[in-house]
């Protein structure tokens, strides 16, 4: 069974650089087949898709983002990590990561952060 925890800091302060990780067991971030993502949702709006790194170790972007997103991982401990770079308010979300093959599953139960100083 794959499973999914996010871990990180819930507040951060505009302008400074937010960084989550995700913690993936029951498979291999370098298994052929999936991708390993990072997905948002702010307070009332639809879930954002802002990046994913695959079993190469390649990172891809959501353009909107791509400026101030970095996606890496670490092999060693099965573990990939979002940065944001430049936060503000308007970044306050629940992010999520997840596993990616032929669509978004499973999750991880999501991790709340909020931009305010």
């Amino acid at each position: 069974q794959v499973q999914l925890q996010e871990s990180g800091p819930g507040l951060v302060k505009p302008s400074q650089t937010l960084s989550l990780t995700c913690t993936v067991s029951g498979d291999s971030i370098t298994a052929n087949g999936a991708v390993w993502g990072w997905i948002r949702q702010p307070p009332g709006k639809e879930p954002e898709w802002m990046g994913a790194i695959d079993t190469s170790g390649s990172s891809y972007y959501n353009p909107s983002l791509k400026n101030r997103t970095s996606i890496t991982r670490d092999t060693s401990k099965n573990q990939f990590t979002l940065q944001l770079s430049s936060v503000a308010p308007r970044d306050t979300a629940v992010y999520y990561c997840a596993r990616g093959e032929g669509g978004w599953s499973p999750w991880g139960k999501g991790t709340q952060v909020t931009v305010s100083s």
